[in-house]
């Protein structure tokens, strides 16, 4: 059985921070894609009620652009969610809807990228859309069609 650690860290490694993005499900009747939403993990948390655990994600969600995969990649294309121009696309989640890590590729504009003016730390906040990308590994393939 394979094992994945999904990280959410204000500090990660003394170096900066980490929040790792994933699948969500969210529409377990449709099939690849279709079926699941991408999100950034901002925080793990959970709570009790009643005597159950809950255990929970607060998560950004991130928009589909297009009603299919990009015609030149093969790979879906993704952007940060807002509800308006300023506030972020934020919900809770339980931690059973997390598919699994998802793997994204900055869309790279038409300029070049300093090295100095970024770091792999801030790259979800510094580019405007991402590449889901369905060629991380044969379980990604599998799903993100």
């Amino acid at each position: 059985m394979r094992r994945e650690y999904i990280r959410s860290a204000p500090m990660w490694r003394n170096a900066g921070p980490r929040f790792d993005c994933v699948f969500i499900v969210t529409d377990p009747q449709a099939e690849g894609m279709c079926s699941l939403d991408v999100a950034r993990v901002l925080c793990f948390f959970s709570f009790k009620y009643q005597g159950t655990l809950y255990p929970c994600a607060i998560v950004h969600w991130f928009d589909r652009v297009g009603d299919g995969p990009d015609a030149a990649t093969g790979m879906w294309v993704v952007r940060p969610g807002y509800h308006t121009c300023s506030h972020r696309n934020i919900a809770i989640v339980h931690t059973d809807t997390i598919y699994r890590a998802a793997h994204l590729i900055p869309v790279y504009a038409a300029h070049n990228v300093s090295c100095r003016d970024i770091s792999p730390h801030h790259s979800y906040d510094n580019f405007h859309s991402f590449y889901v990308n369905k060629y991380a590994d044969h379980h990604a393939f599998e799903i993100a069609f």
